[in-house]
């Protein structure tokens, strides 16, 4: 097993703790200027987002990367883990950062607490950026197809108690490494990435809270607690959204994604980015990077599909 110190990375940010709705997250920030919380993915951690906390701080705001509850060095309780939850955790979370609104970021299962957040918490969100992320009405309606089921099988193995967290961590989390590589364009990730990813999921607890996250998204669609979320994400998204995807993504596939404008009644801007898989900002950064600046700079984020 692996101490949570191992995710305390050195570099051109600071660590520490923040409390928020009476749970702990460890944040890395870096910068001055109006806040940008980066929310990560599955399987990976608040260092994911290591480049764009440089790329953003650069360009003149305050980027916040946090590890999301049961992650990292962040608390990991026992419960807690439905969207709606989660998406309190990073709107008590801008507000115990000091600020009453935030531009948020999120990737994956980062981007599904965003398209929450701006439903539940529309308050707290500025703006709205989504990656490798369908709006999850969009998601389910898509998993009952041939290709997006297949794509996204995984979600049905984690179903089972106890084995998968077992599997994750074998072998030296083995089975991290290999959905990386598979979900990701060819010859990535590099060496670190795939090290420091490793190393995150053998902190004890990690494993287990990370899995709650997809046993929630599937158990909950027979559930009343399911059907009343999903009946809320009715309600169109009203800020401007940036949805970025890959054109390799082999898990939430991009024809799944192109429906979500559906649902924003505000400015919606789609961006594919060619040769990156379910990662683009870390595969694709020379992309990825100007393309969320110069849309989080535009004072008028006209709707494009470029």
């Amino acid at each position: 097993m692996t101490e949570e110190s191992a995710v305390l990375i050195d570099g051109p940010w600071t660590h520490r703790t923040v409390s928020a709705a009476g749970t702990r997250f460890h944040i890395a920030e870096a910068g001055e200027g109006p806040l940008v919380l980066l929310l990560h993915g599955f399987p990976q951690f608040w260092w994911s987002w290591h480049g764009q906390l440089t790329a953003l701080a650069e360009a003149g705001y305050r980027a916040v990367a946090v590890d999301l509850r049961g992650y990292g060095a962040s608390d990991k309780p026992p419960r807690g883990y439905d969207l709606i939850t989660l998406a309190s955790d990073a709107a008590g979370l801008i507000r115990a950062l000091g600020e009453a609104e935030a531009a948020v970021v999120g990737h994956a299962a980062g981007g599904m607490l965003g398209w929450t957040m701006a439903v539940y918490f529309p308050r707290t969100v500025r703006r709205l950026a989504v990656l490798s992320t369908p709006h999850p009405r969009r998601l389910r309606a898509a998993m009952a197809t041939r290709d997006q089921g297949w794509a996204g099988r995984h979600l049905f193995g984690f179903q089972l108690p106890v084995l998968p967290e077992r599997r994750l961590v074998a072998d030296d989390a083995q089975q991290v490494a290999d959905m990386l590589r598979a979900w990701s364009r060819p010859g990535w990730p590099d060496p670190e990435t795939e090290r420091r990813c490793r190393d995150a999921f053998r902190i004890p607890g990690v494993a287990h809270c990370a899995l709650e996250y997809h046993r929630w998204l599937f158990r909950s669609q027979a559930r009343p607690d399911g059907r009343r979320y999903m009946r809320r994400m009715r309600r169109p998204v009203a800020v401007p959204t940036l949805h970025i995807h890959g054109s390799l993504d082999p898990v939430a596939l991009p024809e799944t994604a192109r429906g979500s404008g559906r649902y924003v009644e505000a400015p919606y801007r789609w961006r594919m980015i060619e040769g990156a898989g379910h990662f683009p900002h870390q595969e694709r950064p020379e992309v990825f990077d100007p393309a969320l600046i110069g849309w989080l700079a535009d004072s008028e984020p006209d709707s494009c599909t470029g």
